[in-house]
């Protein structure tokens, strides 16, 4: 069958119920790294917009400025984010991801991947098999920068 004979609406159910059960099951097996989901969201959401205030950070992840406050200030307490003065202006403060928060965010990653790398070396895929996982991939990435 050649990609003209594919339905791209099957494509694309099966794509997200196939993506959707591997990102359940890797968020739900627990990994070293210490981080809470909340706060891995913080960390990323830090990581990748940069420095922000905590109001504007829990209207990114749609969460309330309350259960945001909480989960800054466990990692904060934790020397994972850390506050300065808002440059723009001075009464308000932004938060930002530091080293050991950068860290932390690495070691998870990591964590994850070592989970998936151990299942595909669980002979529960052939060689051909793991060839296609990793022609994907690349094909995957283009996909989420499209949506």
């Amino acid at each position: 069958m050649n990609g003209d004979d594919l339905d791209p609406n099957e494509v694309a159910s099966a794509l997200l119920a196939g993506i959707s059960a591997l990102v359940r099951r890797v968020r739900q097996v627990p990994v070293d790294g210490g981080l809470t989901m909340p706060e891995r969201t913080a960390l990323s959401h830090l990581d990748r917009s940069g420095p922000t205030t905590s109001s504007a950070l829990a209207r990114q992840v749609q969460i309330t400025a309350q259960a945001m406050g909480a989960t800054l200030s466990a990692l904060r307490a934790r020397g994972l984010v850390e506050r300065h003065p808002d440059p723009n202006d001075g009464r308000r403060m932004v938060l930002s991801v530091t080293d050991a928060g950068l860290q932390a965010l690495k070691d998870k990653r990591n964590a994850r991947a070592e989970l998936i790398a151990q299942s595909l070396t669980g002979g529960a895929f052939t060689p051909a098999e793991l060839e296609q996982l990793a022609s994907a991939a690349p094909l995957l990435e283009r996909l989420a920068q499209n949506i």
